[in-house]
């Protein structure tokens, strides 16, 4: 069970003026670079997300089920969750039936052990799935960005921006990232 994204948008939470001032970039220049600074922006941002084990921007998930767990808890990669968004019973013919309210839902701490209660009154999946999406991830309607991660993207666009391959050792990141991300990674079992 891998949870897919199903949207497409992403809004990154390090914008292209906030990175333009941080660089002092002119703000007369014609944007020259600012294909090179969102490009920087993405990679950075997937980098924290790697390192502190979390979404950085809100997304919508979807993930399918072939049987539900048997202790009625479906813990998932992603973290922090927000709600569920659509539960549903998928039958062979692809066409899916929506769930009951409440017969799955988040558990009860989303942010450090995010995981899904799955009611005990839930339906059986004989010759059917269950379709599942969550929304995930700080910003909208989440928690907002904790800003040492957001600090964490800045000095990466920072780095990779001064360091664009010129000298040995530029693809090493900064030791700021690992002190300001630290204290925020989601721990695994």
């Amino acid at each position: 069970m891998t949870p897919i994204r199903v949207d497409s948008a992403i809004v990154e939470p390090v914008t292209l003026a906030e990175m333009r001032g941080v660089l002092r970039l002119d703000p007369d220049d014609g944007g020259a670079e600012n294909a090179l600074v969102e490009r920087l922006i993405a990679a950075a941002r997937a980098q924290v997300e790697l390192a502190a084990r979390r979404i950085l921007v809100p997304g919508r998930y979807r993930l399918m089920l072939t049987a539900w767990p048997g202790d009625g808890r479906l813990p998932l990669p992603l973290s922090p969750l927000v709600a569920v968004a659509r539960a549903g019973l998928v039958d062979t013919g692809g066409t899916v039936t929506d769930l009951a309210a409440g017969l799955v839902r988040l558990g009860e701490d989303g942010l450090e052990a995010p995981a899904l209660v799955i009611d005990p009154a839930v339906p059986a999946l004989h010759r059917r799935a269950a379709l599942i999406e969550v929304d995930a991830g700080y910003g909208g309607a989440g928690p907002p960005l904790p800003p040492p991660l957001a600090q964490a993207i800045r000095h990466l666009v920072a780095h990779a921006f001064e360091h664009r391959g010129d000298g040995p050792g530029d693809d090493v990141p900064p030791p700021a990232l690992a002190a300001l991300v630290a204290p925020l990674r989601r721990m695994r079992l």
